[in-house]
């Protein structure tokens, strides 16, 4: 296991197709094109219950298609681990394909959900990017895919919940560092707009239909914060041995 490389491969692992778009997207975009990072995006679930008329196979295969098609725009590879939804949990199938994707991808730099999110999914996805990202370097984690060469524990940072707050105690999150996004946000709306089966789902299911302007709304209110036009917020997970250093604040100094 190496401390230093010279790799810039970043990965996000997320509970479902289009959390990338929503929660870090542009991010993902100006790692690509100012730093010349390799982008995965990885979904622990194809998707399955986004759809109030289509079987789990059938909308399955719709979303990982748009989850792919969205990828395309920036060059990313899409992964999924073909786990179902509200059934992303902490579990020794899940740890090992989690463990597994991470070896293909050797990543330097990893998003996921954050510990204490809206919906189990996201917090179930939170404890395998954590376990992947602590563990996928150690031989014996897995015996399917080989270590890679120059492997190491990542820089890890966790997306913002749903409202920028902590479900279970109504406070705000208050992140460690902030993306300007602005400059890269047409892109992400681009990106986000790939999956159009979700704009249907959620206006059969959640009563609304502004997907992209609750985004942007996100957006907006982290990028007041931090005196930019739109933001993406994130916190650093600085266990033990994770790196100490903030890569994001290094690499996307906010202009003082």
């Amino acid at each position: 296991m190496s401390s230093t490389t010279n790799r810039r491969v970043a990965l996000s692992l997320l509970a479902h197709p289009d959390d990338a778009e929503i929660l870090c997207g542009g991010t993902l975009i100006r790692l690509q094109k100012e730093h010349g990072y390799d982008i995965h995006i990885v979904t622990c679930t194809a998707g399955d219950c986004g759809t109030t008329d289509k079987t789990p196979w059938e909308i399955s295969g719709i979303r990982t298609g748009e989850a792919a098609k969205a990828a395309s725009l920036i060059g990313a590879t899409y992964h999924c681990l073909w786990l179902f939804d509200g059934k992303v949990c902490y579990e020794p199938t899940a740890i090992e394909k989690a463990t597994n994707v991470f070896r293909k991808v050797n990543p330097t730099v990893v998003f996921t959900h954050p510990r204490h999110d809206y919906m189990p999914d996201h917090e179930g996805a939170h404890t395998l990017a954590r376990m992947a990202s602590f563990l996928f370097a150690a031989p014996n984690a897995s015996l399917s895919v080989p270590v890679p060469a120059d492997s190491h524990v990542p820089h890890l940072y966790y997306c913002d919940p749903l409202g920028a707050a902590d479900p279970y105690t109504g406070e705000p999150v208050k992140p460690h560092a902030y993306v300007d996004v602005t400059s890269a946000h047409e892109l992400k709306l681009k990106m986000l707009s790939c999956h159009a089966s979700q704009r249907e789902w959620l206006r059969a299911h959640h009563g609304m239909d502004e997907y992209l302007e609750a985004t942007r709304r996100a957006d907006a209110k982290r990028g007041s914060e931090c005196g930019v036009a739109l933001a993406e917020a994130f916190t650093q997970h600085r266990g033990h041995p994770y790196p100490q250093t903030d890569l994001l604040a290094e690499l996307f100094p906010l202009k003082k």
